[in-house]
């Protein structure tokens, strides 16, 4: 994908941290979710952006009757601010559509409305998390790229693997300044978590020249399923199971992390690209 230099749109407000996963399956809107309330209930204000546009799911996962969404907005029929809705621990949630099939490429337009909404909605947000469609679709791969740092979720699953491993490449390509980081979803045990990671980053390193951070794992856990099913964020529901002790976990090591030195966030032709110089090399956590 191409990338054209025009003026910065987005400044240096909140952290914006991109939530994406190569396949369907792995708990990545259920991570979005849960790391969304926990970093709320350390006292941040944060924003979660439903971006799977045609498949949305977060306000479903939580309960939530939206009377707008963003299909709205990038059609021009909606400003973002009319679509947010009061979440659970004061997180505000811009809902995506279902079954929005004009939505699956979104052009220049779309692009233009999605960034001037973003911009306005981050203003007051300490942290802005945009969780995607699975896999490396155009819209997908352009939404990370304009992301300052990107949670690629994965599981022990070969397929989620391989997977993880394409949507990193993918990434590397169109944003090699990028932060990379993995959560390893439904870890039999912290080890396993460990090894996946060690796996995908080894593959990074020798292919792609790429470092990536490892946040750590979520444990697979009955308890996350139930509150699915009940559409409640399991770190509310269940807050001392495995699962959710790893979201507080998950949340911590981002909020402590600080954000990354990137100024601004830009609306290159059709795609938003990244204008930041290159950070400090990544450390994997512990």
């Amino acid at each position: 994908m191409s990338a054209v230099a025009v003026e910065p749109g987005f400044g240096c407000r909140s952290s914006v941290i991109g939530i994406t996963s190569g396949k369907g399956g792995v708990g990545k809107t259920a991570v979005a979710v849960n790391l969304a309330i926990a970093l709320a209930r350390r006292g941040h204000s944060v924003g979660l952006v439903d971006a799977d546009f045609a498949l949305g799911k977060v306000d479903v996962m939580l309960g939530l009757t939206p009377r707008a969404h963003l299909g709205h907005v990038l059609r021009g029929e909606r400003a973002l601010e009319e679509t947010v809705l009061d979440g659970p621990a004061g997180i505000r949630v811009v809902p995506a559509g279902s079954g929005l099939r004009d939505l699956s490429a979104l052009d220049a337009d779309h692009w233009t409305r999605l960034a001037d909404g973003l911009e306005r909605f981050r203003d007051d947000l300490d942290f802005l998390l945009i969780d995607t469609a699975a896999g490396i679709s155009d819209n997908v791969i352009d939404l990370m790229a304009a992301c300052q740092r990107v949670l690629i979720v994965t599981s022990p699953d070969p397929t989620a693997l391989v997977d993880g491993y394409a949507v990193t490449k993918q990434i590397s390509l169109d944003a090699p300044d990028a932060e990379l980081g993995l959560v390893v979803n439904q870890a039999r045990t912290p080890e396993e978590g460990a090894l996946v990671y060690r796996q995908i980053e080894a593959a990074a390193r020798r292919f792609l020249d790429r470092r990536l951070a490892y946040y750590g794992s979520v444990p697979r856990d009955p308890a996350l399923a139930a509150s699915v099913r009940a559409q409640q964020a399991l770190v509310d529901r269940a807050p001392h199971s495995p699962a959710g002790r790893s979201f507080r976990v998950l949340a911590s090591r981002l909020a402590g992390l600080g954000p990354v030195p990137a100024p601004a966030m830009r609306l290159p032709g059709r795609t938003l690209a990244l204008a930041y110089s290159r950070p400090p090399e990544v450390q994997p956590c512990a």
